[in-house]
């Protein structure tokens, strides 16, 4: 079998994605730099470091899961190609945003309670003394402006690719203004001599990745144990997958209808009830839009358990 698992449809979005993903490591890099460059002993900077370092996770999964559905195929090992790729980095990145972000939140909770007090230093900067703490406002603000046209990039490429591991990607960049007026904050109140404001700054900052962390881990878990499809941007049902079922169940009313999700697939089900007489594509039962019709790669019919008692 030579058949590629991915459709082709989205050929071309996928292209274009892994392009994205490329300038977003990039810009995530320069970023990184930019902001280690910085971070004294602020534990606001540290925590949005190790935020913007994270930020990388779920580009470099997406590239990974994209070159193994663009140029893997299906096999007696793997008959399924491999669809769910996409899934498993999804879990991937999902498990390391909720980890680093509850270690992220001890540490700064630790450090309120504790009642350290960081100090933010000077440089000499061309014969100057210089605050460091301007250099890390600038470092803050410019850490806002890539992710934020990146993320507006992402979203209608991760909704034609129905992409979960792009889509969280790209709500965490258009987010990020969140992380960053946390950090500006932080500094500011350092400068104001706000010895807990740093603490309680980095707290934010680990909140925003801890929540994330925990709604991907949510979703990602569900595709792997043959949940129900779940909704690109939270934990509720797909829309797409809803209507799949309602269709098949006006068609087959007295059948048990079970969809899963392979990746950006679905496959369903039709139990206690026998196939139709004329071969069907399984597009064929797609509610609407055929531009996602891609969506539904199977249909399999299970029919009733035949009665072989004799009366």
């Amino acid at each position: 079998m030579s058949e590629t698992s991915l459709p082709q449809e989205l050929r071309d979005s996928m292209a274009k994605a892994v392009r994205l993903e490329y300038w977003n490591i990039f810009w995530t890099l320069t970023i990184i730099v930019t902001m280690g460059l910085v971070l004294g002993q602020s534990e606001t900077m540290k925590t949005a470091w190790i935020e913007d370092t994270l930020g990388l996770v779920p580009p470099i999964m997406f590239l990974i899961a994209a070159h193994m559905e663009r140029h893997s195929h299906r096999s007696r090992r793997f008959p399924f190609g491999f669809e769910r790729v996409n899934g498993l980095g999804f879990f991937v990145a999902a498990v390391a945003l909720t980890a680093v972000g509850a270690l992220l939140l001890y540490n700064a909770l630790t450090a309120l309670g504790s009642r350290e007090h960081a100090t933010v230093g000077s440089i000499v900067l061309l014969g100057h003394d210089l605050w460091l703490g301007w250099l890390m406002l600038a470092a803050q603000i410019y850490s806002l402006i890539p992710p934020l046209f990146i993320g507006r990039k992402e979203l209608p490429l991760a909704e034609q690719l129905n992409d979960k591991l792009l889509h969280t990607d790209a709500l965490m960049n258009k987010a990020n203004w969140l992380t960053g007026a946390a950090g500006l904050a932080g500094i500011i109140g350092l400068g104001l001599g706000w010895w807990w404001a740093d603490s309680v700054a980095a707290a934010i900052i680990s909140v925003d990745v801890l929540n994330d962390g925990i709604k991907a881990l949510r979703s990602s878990t569900a595709e792997l144990i043959d949940g129900a499809p779940r909704a690109l941007s939270s934990t509720n049902l797909s829309e797409d997958a809803q209507k799949v079922c309602d269709r098949l169940q006006a068609e087959f009313p007295d059948a048990t209808v079970r969809l899963r999700e392979t990746g950006r697939l679905i496959r369903a089900e039709v139990h206690n009830t026998h196939p139709p007489s004329e071969c069907r594509h399984p597009r064929h039962y797609w509610p609407d839009e055929e531009d996602r019709a891609w969506r539904l790669a199977q249909v399999s019919f299970i029919p009733p358990m035949q009665n072989d008692n004799k009366s």
